[in-house]
């Protein structure tokens, strides 16, 4: 009996013995496969070219690429996460400047410089992932194609993969390109405010009457009823503004370039209420979450104005406002709101100076 027992152990040991070779063989086998179809199938390293074209000035454009702060902003690798640390190191802006970052919750960081500029033809950029000896090369080309038009060319060469990680470069153009995309569409939001600004103070011609077509907005702001005494109803605006510019800035995490003038909208003719409401908001290039009940979104649909720059006392603005709504009248044209565009932050005891624009319609 126990020389049965111990013979059908022996017959098990010697089976699992040959199961576990047999595994082993298989495994190495396809290691082997594995490493033999990287070898000769999947190259070591990647290059590639993308093309894209923003309808914004070459100068413009330049600028968000060579000063690594604006970069950041928008560049869907470094905006995409809100845990992520960025250090930047002078001289902030084209050759020699550079960066650090580190994303404890992807646990991804690395470094990024500027290797080289030819100011608006052509930047280098080196990255460095993680604890990569070697860098990923990134030549950005930019082209002018018209006065409102920049065609940008990346050139991509990544770092030499050892063997069993050569898989990655099946999906690494890809994963490039869609970065690209997300941040072509963040840099057009953030060029679109940016150059609205430039233009509207280009363009300002004081106590003239225009007729201007406004796009669509989406403004983040607040509902507020005040009364119109003298300094009452002005303090009462400077108030909401802080109280919006904070939220907008702070908790929203939004910079200047980002967003629109502060805005108020309100009925054309209720100045001669003894309390006015309104609404008071800064513009957004998209609408995004929040969880403060104190402040909402008013989508504007586009709209034709007339149109009239100011700048003065804020009590001052009536006769503006009076003057668009004759017009409007002497036009046979209906109007509807008064937009207050405040292209100077209102301050309390300053003047103001302002872009009235009244929605007229057939």
């Amino acid at each position: 009996m126990i020389k049965h027992i111990g013979h059908f152990f022996y017959l098990s040991y010697f089976c699992a013995m040959r199961f576990f070779k047999i595994i082993a063989v298989i495994v190495v086998f396809l290691i082997g496969a594995y490493a033999a179809s990287m070898y000769y199938f999947v190259d070591e390293s990647k290059e590639f070219t993308i093309e894209k074209e923003i309808d914004y000035p070459l100068e413009k454009v330049f600028n968000q690429f060579n000063n690594l702060q604006n970069f950041t902003r928008w560049n869907n690798f470094f905006s995409s996460s809100k845990t992520i640390t960025i250090d930047y190191y002078l001289p902030y802006e084209g050759q020699g400047s550079a960066i650090s970052y580190n994303d404890p919750k992807s646990e991804d960081g690395g470094e990024m410089f500027i290797r080289y500029e030819n100011p608006n033809k052509t930047l280098r950029y080196q990255l460095f992932e993680d604890e990569d000896e070697n860098p990923t090369l990134i030549d950005v080309k930019f082209i002018a194609v018209s006065a409102e038009k920049t065609k940008i060319k990346w050139f991509v060469h990544t770092p030499k993969l050892p063997l069993l990680s050569r898989a990655q470069n099946f999906w690494t153009e890809d994963k490039f390109a869609e970065n690209i995309d997300k941040s072509m569409l963040n840099l057009k939001n953030v060029l679109s405010n940016k150059v609205e600004k430039d233009n509207q103070l280009a363009a300002i011609k004081y106590d003239s009457i225009m007729v201007e077509n406004e796009e669509a907005k989406m403004i983040l702001g607040v509902n507020v009823s005040a009364s119109n005494k003298k300094d009452a109803l002005y303090k009462n605006i400077v108030m909401n503004y802080n109280k919006v510019n904070n939220f907008v800035s702070m908790d929203l995490g939004k910079k200047n370039d980002e967003v629109g003038y502060p805005v108020l909208i309100t009925d054309a003719d209720n100045f001669k209420d003894k309390e006015i409401s309104y609404f008071f908001g800064i513009p957004l290039s998209k609408k995004v979450g929040i969880t403060d009940n104190n402040f909402n979104f008013r989508s504007v649909n586009p709209t034709q104005n007339y149109v009239m720059y100011y700048k003065g006392s804020y009590e001052g603005r009536v006769k503006a406002i009076q003057q668009l709504m004759q017009k409007a009248k002497k036009d046979e044209m209906r109007y509807g709101d008064v937009y207050q565009t405040f292209i100077e932050s209102p301050a309390e005891g300053q003047n103001v100076n302002m872009k009235l624009s009244l929605s007229v319609y057939r």
